[in-house]
């Protein structure tokens, strides 16, 4: 620092006050944005953040210096080139990345400039009414045409291809269509939190990225534990449904009657009987006959009286057992 000289020193001093006094230092891209832009950009982050514009060596020597109080700080040197500028702020790197983010705007392509993207001329028509211009579109190869008093592209065309170069004469043309293909912003490169330098591909995650992974290691444990049988907080619950409903297919399909399982059952035996009867009756006419035989001599024959049906009935029931009821069901389905 001997031989820096004085307005030198007091801008690396300010860094470096700048850079131990905030949890988080980030390094910006600058490039291509103008100076009305970069006020207002540091207008909006002003309550939380301080941007600092300055010589790459004169923020090489603040870093250096810094990193006596904030290991590891040295690591953000390989961030600074080109045109750059360093934040320090009290917010974590994924919620400035993500406030630079929001800040960034559409802007006009300039010649020369690489293309963020495809630039595309869709169909349609064009902000322009007949005259000389046709013959400019033409020549950056639109299809145009004149439909209804104004000059149309027939069909989408590909002006510039991603990654290419932006030529004059299509860079002059873009902002004429309404066409802003540029992102203008403060674009983070590297930021320091706690001894560790998060890059630009870790940061640019959506918002609900690690809320969902979360969600999805909770579900999955809980399903491995009820598939395992694991008893928790958590699983005991759908462990003690899985039980019951497996419980109760078990006694149905072994014919074993309960209070919860006897209507079910029951009703198993009327399909299944039904589903007999009817097969036996397709193969052979003969068992509907008899069963309608069977129906027409109970209607014509004399009703019992009363007492005498109450009688049967009871002496009927005092006959059969639990065991043998049982049985019978058992009987019933195989």
């Amino acid at each position: 620092m001997a031989h820096v000289a004085a307005w030198k020193k007091d801008i690396v001093d300010e860094l470096v006050k700048e850079m131990t006094s905030k949890p988080v230092v980030a390094v910006v891209d600058m490039a291509g944005i103008a100076g009305q832009q970069i006020q207002s950009m540091r207008a909006g982050l002003r309550q939380h953040a301080t941007l600092k514009m300055t010589k790459n060596n004169l923020m090489f020597l603040a870093i250096d210096e810094a990193a006596k109080q904030k290991p590891g700080l040295e690591e953000l040197k390989s961030a600074v080139h080109g045109q750059c500028a360093i934040i320090a702020t009290d917010l974590n790197p994924f919620k400035l990345f993500r406030q630079l983010e929001s800040t960034k705007t559409a802007a006009p392509a300039k010649a020369g400039q690489i293309a963020p993207m495809d630039i595309v001329v869709h169909q349609g028509p064009t902000p322009f009414g007949p005259g000389p211009i046709i013959g400019e579109l033409q020549k950056l190869g639109l299809p145009a045409s004149i439909d209804g008093g104004k000059i149309v592209v027939r069909k989408d065309t590909t002006l510039v291809k991603e990654g290419e170069p932006i030529p004059a004469n299509v860079a002059a043309m873009l902002p004429k269509l309404e066409i802003l293909p540029m992102i203008v912003g403060l674009d983070l490169r590297a930021a320091y939190e706690d001894g560790t330098i998060y890059h630009r591909d870790v940061l640019n995650i959506p918002e609900d990225y690690y809320t969902n992974m979360f969600a999805t290691a909770a579900f999955n444990a809980r399903a491995l534990g009820v598939a395992i049988a694991f008893p928790t907080t958590e699983t005991i619950t759908p462990l003690i449904t899985k039980a019951f409903r497996e419980a109760m297919g078990l006694s149905i399909t072994a014919a074993i009657p309960t209070k919860d399982n006897i209507k079910m059952l029951l009703a198993k035996a009327d399909s299944q009987m039904l589903s007999i009867a009817s097969k036996a009756n397709y193969t052979d006419g003969s068992i509907g006959a008899r069963l309608s035989a069977a129906a027409s001599v109970a209607a014509a024959a004399p009703a019992a009286p009363a007492e005498e049906v109450k009688a049967a009935a009871d002496e009927e029931e005092e006959e059969v057992s639990e065991e043998e009821a049982a049985a019978g069901l058992s009987a019933l389905f195989g």
